[in-house]
This record gives C-alpha cells, sequence and structure tokens, in this order.
C-alpha cells in the first residue's frame, strides 16, 4: 500500500508539473502559445488610448516583463517604455513563461481589457510572485488594472 501511495504522488507531482516549453525556437526568439509576429505591436500606452473600463480590444503590445508567477509561470506583468502595465495571462493555461523571463523584451497578442481586480485575487498574485507576508497583508483595495489573455507570446533572448 505504501509503495502504491508513493507512486501515486510521484505521478501527481509530475502531472502538475508544467514547463515553459516554447513551441518555436528561431532568430533569437522564443515563441510560447500561437505564433505570431512582431508587426504592428505597439507600446502598452499607444493600445490603450481612449479605453473605457469594461472595454475589450484585440491587440499586440511590446514591453519588457516586470514579473512572473514564480509557482509555475502561470502569469506575467510587462511594462512598457512610459511605466504603463498589463497583467497577462494564457488562453486556455496552454502555455507558460519560463520562471527566469523578468527582464526580457517581449511582443504579445490577445484580448486586453480594463477591469477591477478583487483583494483575494490580488493578494493570490502576489504570493504567487513571491510578495512577503507584510507585502500581502498590505493589500487591502480592489484595483482597477489592465489584463490581457494572451494567445501568442515571443520572447527575445
Amino acid at each position: 500500500m505504501k509503495k502504491f501511495l508513493y507512486i501515486l504522488l510521484a505521478f501527481l507531482v509530475i502531472a502538475c508539473k508544467q514547463e515553459a516549453v516554447p513551441t518555436e525556437v528561431a532568430d533569437g526568439k522564443l515563441y510560447f502559445g500561437e505564433k505570431i509576429n512582431e508587426t504592428d505591436a505597439t507600446g502598452i500606452s499607444d493600445s490603450v488610448v481612449g479605453f473605457e473600463k469594461g472595454e475589450k480590444r484585440t491587440v499586440k503590445i511590446k514591453g519588457t516583463i516586470e514579473s512572473v508567477c514564480q509557482a509555475k509561470g502561470c502569469w506575467m506583468n510587462i511594462v512598457d517604455d512610459s511605466d504603463e502595465s498589463v497583467f497577462i495571462k494564457f488562453k486556455d493555461y496552454a502555455f507558460f513563461m519560463p520562471l527566469d523571463a523578468s527582464g526580457k523584451e517581449v511582443v504579445v497578442s490577445g484580448v486586453l481589457s480594463n477591469t477591477v481586480t478583487s483583494v483575494s485575487e490580488l493578494r493570490h498574485y502576489a504570493a504567487d510572485g513571491a510578495a512577503t507576508a507584510d507585502e500581502i497583508a498590505a493589500i487591502t483595495e480592489p484595483k482597477m488594472e489592465l489584463k490581457m489573455m494572451a494567445d501568442g507570446v515571443i520572447i527575445y533572448e
């Protein structure tokens, strides 16, 4: 019985462990999800001109990865030259980002929205991002933020 439990535990660990595996690697670029190109990619601030609360837009943005979920790479936050930022998750949980991708330049394609994030969700993401207990406890208000559901990402090596 013990042997069965160890095998089951090992299986669960392996099954739950997702890795950031690019769909393609070419010319110093790592492609994740759908293969996209950088044509027509704009800065975040350019993509949100006149953006209304609750509005959704399909866009292609470029920026720098500010942070990545340290649990398994299931989200990232990017920032552009104007310090505008976007919180990004990945469509259908189909791909993940490398945990060490912070600081790298990216192009991301997907649906951008301007929504309110709850305190519990903000605390969850802070914990995933390796925030301290004090930093997590300091989150007491919901936050209006730009979010994107990405279908494709290019990371420049």
